[in-house]
């Protein structure tokens, strides 16, 4: 009973803290890569063919040849917590998330993954001043305001048909890169997914300017509404991590260049 029970505490707690951002709040573990990933293919769709070409090649490149675009001096202990996390999702919360998807349609699921983006505007907005960056500033803030009294607190977003109105997310980790921070070591977080020196400290800005933090209790109001944001856009993304690992000769490496990758053309944008 007493295995049971723990193994229960690593579920609620991998759930709880699928909360960290690098710009994707909602999305847990292992998966928050691939979140990213998603986040940058849909971000270059209106390039020409041949510049998606040439991106391609680059990063095949890069793989091939195992460059390390972050340090890794710690690799041994991050390749541990890689495994750890992809176990947790495909043993907790891929069933889980499954499940929660068969019941629930996607319309809901969808209005409440738009509602916690929306809730979640302030940090996106606080970043962007901070980095000098009012163009997107008041995008923002135009998007929260629209999404707010048309689209009804967020559950919708009539926003989405100004492509002016979703400018890339803005955070912490980046908000120091600007400043002029480096990447730091590469970190694997457990529950939380990959990282680096710079994005974890990050991380605690980003909790302190989440109004969630402020308005709910961490237990038991806190912990639920994590698990349920969690779940719910695990639920929405159910393959994809899956594909990324089967594309990959060894998922760590295309992790962890992609994810540098990705952060360093949201720091560049």
């Amino acid at each position: 009973m007493s295995r049971h029970y723990y193994l229960f505490g690593l579920f609620i707690l991998f759930v709880m803290m699928g909360t960290h951002s690098n710009g994707y709040a909602d999305v847990p573990g292992a998966p928050i890569l691939l979140a990213q990933n998603v986040y940058w293919a849909q971000s270059n769709q209106d390039a020409s063919a041949d510049e998606q070409e040439s991106e391609k090649d680059e990063y095949d490149d890069e793989y091939e040849d195992d460059v390390q675009l972050i340090a890794d001096p710690i690799s041994g202990i991050n390749r541990g917590m890689y495994h750890f996390n992809d176990k947790l999702y495909f043993w907790a919360l891929k069933p889980v998330a499954r499940g929660y998807g068969f019941i629930v349609p996607d319309v809901i699921r969808e209005g409440i993954r738009n509602f916690f983006h929306n809730i979640r505007f302030p940090g996106r907005f606080i970043n962007c001043m901070l980095q000098a960056k009012t163009d997107k500033a008041a995008a923002e803030f135009a998007t929260f305001y629209v999404n707010t009294i048309v689209g009804l607190l967020g559950f919708f977003d009539p926003a989405a048909d100004d492509p002016r109105l979703h400018p890339s997310p803005e955070d912490t980790g980046q908000t120091f890169a600007v400043w002029g921070a480096g990447f730091g070591p590469y970190i694997t977080l457990p529950f939380l997914g990959p990282s680096s020196g710079r994005d974890a400290v990050g991380l605690v800005g980003d909790t302190f300017v989440d109004p969630l933090f402020w308005l709910l209790d961490f237990w038991p109001e806190g912990l639920a509404v994590r698990a349920g944001t969690t779940v719910n856009n695990t639920s929405m993304r159910i393959g994809d991590y899956e594909a990324l690992k089967e594309a990959a000769l060894d998922p760590y490496v295309a992790i962890r260049n992609a994810y540098a990758q990705n952060r360093n053309k949201l720091i560049a944008e």
